[in-house]
């Protein structure tokens, strides 16, 4: 039994089995013999709603919040070295990825029979803008076991060391090898004959080509995040569309339903109270049977004596 391949399990699990895997493994552990990992299992504290949510995000689309990560990477940066409205469109996209993205988890919580709140889901927005803006708390991302969420307090500034809580966490996997740097290119010689000035303007000309060249990177780069962050929008839009179309069905469903039962426990009523009409004239007409018959038992005997007496004044 691994620690990691455990560690992996149980915070992917959804948070009501958490416990129960949790001592079953430890419990394995302890058969084996390895009290050590029995007790690196058992500490292992169970993910908030919103840490498993963030969990669960990682690991079905970590190419995606490694992008996030390298986003954020980058507009730290190109702070310096971009301009205003360059620096503005890229906040945007910033701010496009971390929505499509939180509605991507929301979906996939959904999805895994978990749907997240909005207090829980504002958790996760703030989480996934913690991994942006620190290092760390990217990193920290990454590994999958998160058991609280993070906070944010400001593009380019650090997390609170205290909400980045996460267990053991495994050595950084990439889905993407990293893009080469390229190559520097040697400076060029000085020309024989070439002045002082003419030495400054052609230093200040190589400077100026070098930080455009740093600048396109970073902007090429921005621009693939930010078609990523596109894509996961539009696959969080499709998501949400979906469920959309199966709320509208099972509420017209439901709607339907309750109409059907309305009608029904009206024809119920009319049927008791036909049924209470029709019990009171049984009564009725029982009382009225029972007179009938004592009636009818009178003009019997009424008869039968009748009939005697004729035949005894014929006989005599």
């Amino acid at each position: 039994m691994d620690f990691d391949e455990v560690a992996d399990e149980l915070y992917a699990v959804p948070p009501e089995e958490f416990v129960a895997l949790r001592t079953q493994r430890q419990d394995e552990a302890k058969a084996a013999g390895d009290k050590a990992l029995a007790k690196e299992i058992g500490a292992l504290p169970k993910a908030s709603a919103a840490a498993w949510a963030c969990n669960l995000l990682v690991r079905g689309q970590r190419a995606e919040i490694e992008g996030l990560v390298e986003l954020g990477d980058l507009l730290r940066e190109a702070q310096e070295g971009l301009a205003g409205d360059q620096l503005r469109a890229l906040d945007v996209q910033r701010r496009q990825l971390l929505t499509a993205l939180t509605r991507q988890a929301r979906a996939l919580a959904h999805a895994a029979g978990h749907p997240v709140s909005t207090s829980v889901a504002t958790q996760v927005e703030e989480t996934l803008r913690a991994a942006m803006s620190d290092p760390d708390a990217g990193r920290a991302l990454l590994t999958g076991r998160l058991t609280s969420p993070m906070s944010y307090s400001g593009l380019g500034t650090t997390v609170a060391r205290p909400d980045l809580r996460l267990v053991h966490p495994p050595r950084p996997q990439r889905t993407e090898r990293p893009a080469a740097r390229p190559a520097k290119t040697a400076a060029p010689r000085k020309p024989a004959g070439e002045s002082a000035a003419d030495r400054r303007a052609r230093e200040q000309e190589e400077r100026r080509r070098a930080a455009e060249e740093k600048r396109q990177r970073e902007l090429a780069a921005a621009q693939e995040a930010a078609d990523r962050a596109e894509a996961a929008a539009r696959d969080a839009d499709e998501v949400l569309a979906e469920h959309r179309r199966a709320t509208d069905e099972l509420a017209a469903q439901e709607q339907e339903l309750r109409a059907r039962v309305e009608e029904l426990a009206d024809e119920l009523a009319e049927a008791e109270r036909q049924a209470g009409d029709a019990a009171a004239a049984l009564r009725r007409e029982e009382r009225r049977r029972a007179a009938a018959e004592r009636d009818a038992g009178e003009a019997a005997e009424a008869r039968d004596r009748a009939l005697a007496r004729f035949r005894e004044l014929e006989g005599g």
